[in-house]
């Protein structure tokens, strides 16, 4: 188990531009696929207070519910690059 965790819809833009950063600086990091209704987004809302994608938590800098895809790829880029 990752200390980062990506919660993603397949097929998402956002939510590959943020896949592609994670990759790039060789990250690992664990994958949850979110279901296509926000209404049954359960999961990502108790993390980040919302039901949209991406969201990014890293436990290991206290993170909890990152969203927007430039917000994390800026965090990703400025904490691991």
């Amino acid at each position: 188990m990752s200390d980062i965790t990506l919660y993603e819809l397949p097929g998402c833009p956002f939510c590959a531009k943020v896949r592609t950063k994670l990759d790039e600086l060789e990250l690992d990091y664990d994958v949850i696929e979110v279901p296509r209704s926000h209404e049954e987004r359960t999961e990502v809302e108790r993390v980040s207070g919302q039901t949209g994608v991406p969201v990014i938590t890293d436990e290991s800098r206290g993170v909890e519910g990152m969203h927007e895809s430039d917000d994390i790829v800026d965090y990703l880029e400025e904490t691991y690059a």
